[in-house]
């Protein structure tokens, strides 16, 4: 095991995934999309490798689990489907001999079915066994279709969509949170959907999205007022929270790939990790492992040590937030009783 800073500090990761994608990969497309290579270095994820992973050397006393398209039925209504995940993940807590594994879930839900989206709601709750906090349907979309594989991109204009809003709404009747999932040029949106229901938790992942990749390639520095400036917005909306982390891919950073070491991750996400706590305090951020995911920029357990170097300045407060505080209070997870 390999030594840790601050090995005591208790750490709730609020954004993972489980995945066997090992029929899939063979079949991906002959591109060189970056997340294309991940898909390829990380085909498998299961509970085993995040138990190893939980124990090598941080104190990570929970997780929550989010969507990823895993163990969906394989048949019935098409919109039920995903309650497959939420039945499969559930099993993985019940399961797990491990405390606080999956502790949460994160769940998927077309959000477009507008209103009728509630017996889907009651479906994933049912499957949760108590588990269940929130939903994610995803909204990617950019102008240019080389920015993301063309599987992760959805249909512009979802953020407006009244259809679209009429479906997050409810999550309100049932109290759950939304993650965000969205890239940086639509984040305008992402506010004014915030601000259009202010009753429903948001969880903005991965920072909001700053991209480097296709025709974005070599402009993050023209971009970064850019993405400030929503995210200021955003902070002006006090039922948004952040997550802090999956930045790797998204920002296309040269050492992606190359396991460059947590002092040089942290030096590449520090402007966006700082300006989030700044502009939304500690108390409304959390820190992310985004794994498999970011197995790009290297192990578990270096992202978590960058993620402290990123730290460093911080109260005992803050940093009690952004790694346990924030995500077990927005996820309700209790996690007092844990070591």
């Amino acid at each position: 095991m390999v030594d840790v800073p601050d090995p005591e500090l208790r750490i709730v990761d609020p954004h993972h995934h489980l995945w066997d994608l090992s029929a899939l990969v063979p079949h991906l497309p002959n591109d060189d999309h970056p997340f294309y290579d991940m898909l390829r270095g990380a085909a498998t994820y299961d509970v085993d490798d995040l138990v190893a992973d939980l124990d090598s050397g941080h104190r990570v006393v929970a997780t929550v689990f989010v969507e990823c398209g895993t163990n969906y039925r394989p048949g019935g209504p098409p919109e039920l489907r995903p309650v497959g995940e939420t039945e499969f993940v559930a099993g993985v807590a019940l399961g797990s001999v491990r405390p606080g594994v999956c502790a949460g879930i994160v769940a998927s839900a077309d959000m477009t079915l507008g209103n009728a989206v509630a017996p889907v709601l009651e479906a994933h709750v049912e499957a949760g066994g108590g588990l269940l906090r929130g939903i994610r349907d995803a909204v990617n979309f950019d102008a240019d279709p080389t920015v993301l594989p063309g599987f992760m991109m959805k249909p512009p204009g979802l953020l407006t969509d009244p259809t679209f809003r009429a479906g997050v709404a409810q999550l309100e009747r049932f109290g759950l949170s939304f993650d965000v999932l969205a890239l940086e040029p639509q984040l305008v949106d992402v506010v004014d959907l915030a601000r259009a229901l202010p009753g429903v938790s948001f969880v903005l992942d991965h920072c909001g999205e700053p991209i480097g990749l296709g025709s974005y390639a070599g402009t993050l520095d023209e971009r970064f007022p850019i993405w400030q400036q929503s995210m200021e917005q955003l902070a002006h909306c006090p039922n948004v929270t952040v997550k802090l982390g999956g930045l790797t891919l998204p920002l296309h950073h040269p050492t992606a790939f190359t396991n460059p070491g947590a002092a040089v991750l942290a030096e590449e996400w520090r402007r966006y990790i700082e300006t989030c706590i700044e502009l939304f305090g500690a108390e409304r951020c959390m820190f992310e492992s985004n794994y498999p995911v970011e197995s790009a920029a290297g192990s578990y357990s270096t992202v978590w040590t960058a993620f402290k170097l990123l730290a460093e300045g911080c109260s005992d407060g803050e940093r009690e937030a952004l790694f346990s505080g924030t995500a077990s209070r927005v996820y309700r997870l209790d996690v007092t009783g844990e070591s």
